[in-house]
């Protein structure tokens, strides 16, 4: 008779560890599978970036379109665009141009290797 009692109690105690290792697998799964819940952090993150992409998107577009508005309809728009980007004048008009910071820089930069200052 005590050796039925010995395997009820070996069971119990064998079923016990299997669902306890059942139980740290699901878990586990559950915290670093490919749908669990760090997965879900970061695509939340993710969402999250994209959205605040879409609203700045979204503004551009609406600054975009007020342009286009105005170069379709207000000749002062399209004086300002062509006196910025084609450095149009009007008749006795003189433009100065100043040169970029970066073409400065690399000029500044060229004449500092160049060979006849050694």
């Amino acid at each position: 008779m005590k050796l039925s009692e010995f395997d009820k109690s070996a069971f119990y105690r064998n079923g016990l560890l299997i669902l306890l290792l059942v139980f740290i697998v699901l878990a586990v799964h559950e915290i670093f599978g490919e749908n669990g819940y760090l997965a879900l952090r970061q695509q939340r993150r993710q969402l999250e970036t994209l959205q605040e992409q879409i609203q700045e998107l979204k503004k551009q577009n609406a600054e975009l379109a007020r342009q286009i508005k105005a170069l379709k309809s207000d000749p002062q728009a399209i004086e300002r665009v062509a006196r910025e980007q084609m450095r149009m004048a009007k008749p006795g008009e003189i433009i100065y141009t100043l040169p970029d910071k970066k073409t400065q820089k690399s000029q500044a930069a060229t004449t500092k290797d160049s060979p006849r200052d050694k």
